[in-house]
């Protein structure tokens, strides 16, 4: 089970080019954030806030210890 963020792709532009290299980057630098965030808030959440999203605190301890380069 995996628990993530949806996100919007980015807006379609030249292929190459440094421009297009930062955004990518940027882009994965905050995907990289919010995947952080969102599973580190898992951490916080009680049994019953854990039960209305439909995630026991086993699965959400096996989601806080993924890594977040091999998702």
């Amino acid at each position: 089970m995996a628990i993530d963020t949806i996100f919007t792709a980015a807006e379609p532009g030249r292929p190459g080019g440094l421009r297009a290299m930062l955004r990518r980057a940027w882009h994965a630098g905050r995907a990289w954030s919010v995947t952080r965030r969102t599973r580190h808030a898992l951490v916080e959440m009680t049994d019953d806030e854990l039960c209305d999203i439909g995630v026991s605190r086993a699965e959400a301890a096996r989601e806080i210890r993924k890594s977040i380069y091999w998702d």
